[in-house]
């Protein structure tokens, strides 16, 4: 564990321009300080500090790659939520109609080939998120995505019709 003083220190000199940098990549406050206060709970639990002369580009760079991966996590979650709109209509249409709807859906993705019916089950039916999918399939977030994107655009195709 990284003695506290040092920490102390390195918080004191370079958490203003760290915040500074992270507010300016997602324009939000409140998740700036909470990458910024990650990169230092993250610094906190290793025994292994960066060169004196290389600390500051250190942290710099790990507030970047934090806010980096914040950006993508948000993105990945706009697009799904974007893919399966909330439809307003839906909440006037007869049970028995939703219903009918509900199962011509869990029929059809019953019909789908390995993997895109696994991972649509797991998120659908288990309510997994992406990655919790990726890691009990041993695959890559990326992947698991478009094979759900891939399978909620069949849906959508075989419905219209």
């Amino acid at each position: 564990m990284l003695n506290k003083k040092i920490l102390e220190g390195l918080f004191r000199q370079h958490y203003s321009e760290m915040f500074h940098l992270a507010r300016t990549l997602l324009g939000a406050d409140e998740e700036a300080e909470d990458i910024v206060q990650d990169v230092f709970v993250r610094l906190m639990e290793t025994d292994i500090i960066p060169e004196a002369e290389g600390i500051r580009a250190y942290l710099m760079t790990a507030v970047h790659h934090g806010c980096t991966n914040f950006i993508r996590r948000t993105s990945m979650r706009q697009q799904m939520e974007s893919l399966l709109p909330v439809d307003d209509s839906t909440d006037l249409q007869p049970i028995d109609q939703l219903t009918e709807r509900l199962d011509a859906i869990q029929a059809y993705a019953n019909e789908f080939t390995e993997p895109h019916r696994s991972i649509f089950h797991l998120r659908f039916d288990e309510n997994l998120t992406l990655k919790e999918i990726a890691q009990r399939l041993d695959m890559n977030q990326n992947t698991v995505y478009k094979y759900l994107r891939l399978g909620i655009q069949q849906i959508r195709l075989k419905l219209r019709h």
